[in-house]
């Protein structure tokens, strides 16, 4: 099945999985032109736009702002969550159910490090690649959470433990809504396609040790810290039962 422009075959999976494919203009909602936007590549570059901060360190500015913490930490590591969710619903959602994923290369993705997730990324250009579990792995995780991880370590000090955790979390979730999808849609040969990539994908170095998986559940080995948020509380795959009563740098490994 080849690529429609506008990836509808994505939309009725939910938001997570929903990419908008019509750059260089206005969004029709009132939202920025995201001609305007940095690049997800300029973004793990560092590098700032038209007199702004760089727009990791605004996400994460941004996040700290409205989830109430002073911990630029916990910030990160959820922002970092909510990327790579979004990353890992469209390039499984495209492989499932078309067979091909779109390219998702940083340099082909914008980024509003203001607006809230799933609303925040708009690819420049639609270019089918591959749908195998390799190049879904090339794609999101060397091509993005590598690039990603190395940067909020350097500016936020972030634990490769905890960002790989978030990674497996997030593909974990991002297969868990598929399979809900395709079983209630009577689509088996989508529940199997998901689950098979999903095997390989976790099978991959950097997320085979992230967590335990039991089906379409998943128990991960560490926590991202949403414990720390204030009225936050430990995510339903932490390792923690409850939230821990420990030193700040407990459980970020």
């Amino acid at each position: 099945m080849d690529l429609d422009p506008a990836l509808a075959a994505l939309r009725p999976l939910g938001g997570f999985f929903v990419l908008r494919t019509a750059p260089g203009r206005a969004d029709a909602a009132g939202g920025p032109d995201p001609g305007r936007l940095p690049t997800l590549a300029e973004t793990y570059a560092g590098v700032a736009r038209e007199g702004r901060r760089d727009a990791l360190t605004e996400r994460v500015a941004t996040v700290a702002d409205r989830l109430g913490t002073p911990e630029p930490r916990v910030a990160a590591s959820l922002a970092q969550q909510g990327l790579a969710a979004r990353l890992w619903s469209v390039a499984l959602g495209g492989a499932v159910l078309y067979g091909r994923s779109p390219d998702l290369d940083p340099r082909l993705l914008r980024w509003d490090p203001a607006a809230a997730v799933p609303d925040d990324l708009y690819l420049t250009e639609l270019r089918p690649r591959p749908g195998d579990a390799a190049t879904l792995a090339a794609t999101v995780l060397r091509g993005h959470l590598e690039p990603l991880g190395e940067a909020l370590r350097a500016r936020c000090g972030s634990a490769p433990g905890l960002l790989w955790g978030n990674a497996g979390s997030a593909l974990a979730g991002a297969a868990r809504e598929l399979d809900r999808w395709a079983r209630a849609h009577g689509r088996g040969d989508a529940a199997g396609r998901a689950r098979a990539l999903t095997d390989e994908l976790f099978a991959h170095p950097l997320l085979r040790t992230t967590g335990t998986r039991t089906g379409t559940a998943f128990r991960r080995r560490s926590c991202c810290l949403y414990y720390r948020v204030p009225g936050g509380g430990v995510c339903g795959d932490c390792c923690f039962t409850r939230p821990p009563r420990s030193s700040p740098g407990a459980a970020s490994g």
